[in-house]
């Protein structure tokens, strides 16, 4: 993926973003992703302590803010893996960066 910047921003990415971060066991698992390197769901479920559906959840939130990636690989006994890497970002978060994206907002604030 390519790297994101605060400039190729929706006001709907930003959220996402900021929502998917919003969660302890997902900066989790991004810093342990960043510093280990990819890793398979089992994997990752027994170093983060967090059971493989608790997992995906937190890992399918992070896909979707594009924060992560997957890829589903065999191994050599034939068992399929689904691998997840961090993607590179870089994201400035100031006034001037928000006001910019809160203007193409299409998502409807909670009432």
């Amino acid at each position: 993926m390519k790297e994101k910047t605060h400039s190729s921003l929706s006001g709907d990415q930003l959220l996402a973003i900021l929502a998917a971060l919003d969660n302890p066991h997902r900066l989790r698992i991004i810093a342990l992703l960043a510093t280990n390197g990819r890793n398979y769901v089992s994997q990752l479920a027994r170093e983060i302590g967090i059971s493989r559906p608790l997992l995906h959840l937190h890992l399918q939130k992070l896909e979707a803010a594009g924060l992560v990636s997957s890829r589903l690989e065999l191994s050599d006994d034939g068992k399929a893996l689904n691998y997840f890497e961090v993607n590179s970002f870089t994201f400035e978060l100031s006034p001037p960066v928000i006001a910019e994206a809160a203007k193409s907002l299409k998502t409807n604030p909670e009432t």
